[in-house]
C-alpha cells in the first residue's frame, strides 16, 4: 500500500481523507446529523413553505416550480411526504403560530450546530469555546443563508427546464433534437446549482471559514456524488416498495438511509478537500540548534549569602557549646 500511495497521488489523497474522516469521528458526526435531519426536516419545511406561501400568495406557478425542484432532489418514494408537507404548509400558512416557528428554529439550529461542528472537525480546526448567545445567532444566520441557497438552487433547477420548454414551444421546435439539448442543459444547470450549494456548505459553514478556491473541486465532486446517491436511494426504495411493511416503515427508513448517506458523503468530501496538498500546513521547520556557552564567575572572598550562612552556623555551634558547659 505504501508503494501504491507513492506511485498514485490520487490514491494517497483518498487514504489521507479516509484517515482524517475516521480520526475526526466522521461516522459519529454523520449519525448526529442524520438524527437532527429527521427531527428537523418536517418543521423546517413547514415554516419555509409557510413563508413562501405568504410572500408568493397567488403566484402558484413559482410555488410549483420550487416544489418540482425539491421533488428532483429527493429520491422517489419520499416525494409523497414532501408534497404533503408543502401542501399543508402553503394552505395553512397563517395558522402556523409562534409555537410552530419556535419548534422549527430549535430543531433547525440544533441541526446546523451539529453540521458546523462536524465540518469544522473535518477541516482539522480546533473546537473553540464560543458564548452560547453568539453561537446560537451565528448558527441561525448560517441556517437562513443555507435555506436561501437551497431555495435559489431549487428554483433554478425547476425553472431552467420549464423556461426552456416554454421557449421551444414558442419557437415551434418541440419534438425536435433541441429537446435532448434542453434536457442536457437542464442536467448541467441542476449540477451547477448543487455545486454552488455544496461550495457554500464546505467553505462557509465551518466555524473558521475556508477559502472558496480550495473547496471548488470538493463541491464539484459532491454535486456529482449527490446525484449518484439519489439514484442509489431510488434503487433501494424501489426494491423495498413492494413489501407490505413499506407502507408503514418504508418512507421513514428511506429518509434515514438517504440522510445518513448524504451526511457521510458530505463529511468525507470535506475531509478530502481539507487533506489536499494546497490545504496541508507546510512542513514545520526544526528549531535552531542549541548552543551551550558555559559562564564562569570568579569571586574574591565569600559572597554575602555565604557569610550570612557561616555566621548562622557559628552561632548555633556556640549556643550548643554553652549549653554543654552548663550541663
Amino acid at each position: 500500500m505504501t508503494r501504491l500511495r507513492r506511485k498514485y497521488p490520487a490514491l494517497d489523497h483518498v487514504v489521507r481523507a479516509n484517515d482524517r474522516f475516521n480520526e475526526r469521528y466522521g461516522n459519529h458526526y454523520a449519525a448526529a446529523i442524520t438524527y437532527f435531519s429527521v427531527l428537523s426536516v418536517i418543521p423546517i419545511l413547514m415554516v419555509a413553505f409557510a413563508i413562501v406561501g405568504v410572500v408568493l400568495r397567488g403566484n402558484q406557478v413559482v410555488i410549483n416550480q420550487i416544489t418540482r425542484g425539491i421533488d428532483r432532489s429527493v429520491p422517489p418514494g419520499l416525494n409523497d411526504i414532501v408534497n404533503d408537507i408543502v401542501e399543508t404548509a402553503t394552505t395553512s400558512a397563517g395558522g402556523l403560530g409562534i409555537i410552530g416557528l419556535a419548534i422549527a428554529l430549535y430543531a433547525g439550529i440544533g441541526w446546523m450546530s451539529n453540521l458546523r461542528d462536524a465540518l469544522t472537525a473535518q477541516w482539522g480546526q480546533d473546537k473553540k469555546q464560543i458564548p452560547i448567545v453568539k453561537k446560537t445567532l451565528n448558527d441561525l444566520a448560517a441556517l437562513l443563508g443555507l435555506g436561501l441557497a437551497l431555495l435559489v438552487s431549487f428554483t433554478l433547477a425547476a425553472a431552467g427546464s420549464g423556461l426552456g420548454e416554454r421557449l421551444l414551444e414558442l419557437a415551434g421546435l418541440e419534438g425536435q433534437p433541441w429537446t435532448a439539448l434542453l434536457r442536457a442543459t437542464s442536467i448541467l444547470l441542476s449540477l451547477a446549482a448543487n455545486m454552488l450549494v455544496f461550495l457554500w456548505v464546505i467553505a462557509r459553514l465551518p466555524r473558521e471559514k475556508a477559502t472558496l478556491r480550495s473547496a471548488v473541486k470538493g463541491a464539484a465532486i459532491a454535486s456529482v456524488g449527490f446525484v449518484l446517491l439519489q439514484q442509489l436511494a431510488t434503487f433501494y426504495l424501489g426494491g423495498v416498495s413492494e413489501k407490505p411493511s413499506f407502507a408503514v416503515f418504508g418512507p421513514v427508513l428511506g429518509l434515514l438511509v438517504f440522510a445518513n448517506l448524504v451526511s457521510r458523503f458530505l463529511l468525507f468530501v470535506t475531509a478530502w478537500t481539507a487533506t489536499a496538498k494546497e490545504n496541508q500546513s507546510g512542513v514545520i521547520a526544526p528549531p535552531a540548534p542549541v548552543t551551550i556557552r558555559p559562564q564562569v564567575h570568579v569571586r574574591r572572598g565569600p559572597s554575602a549569602a555565604s557569610t550570612a550562612g557561616l555566621l548562622g552556623i557559628g552561632g548555633l555551634i556556640g549556643a550548643g557549646l554553652a549549653w554543654l558547659r552548663r550541663r
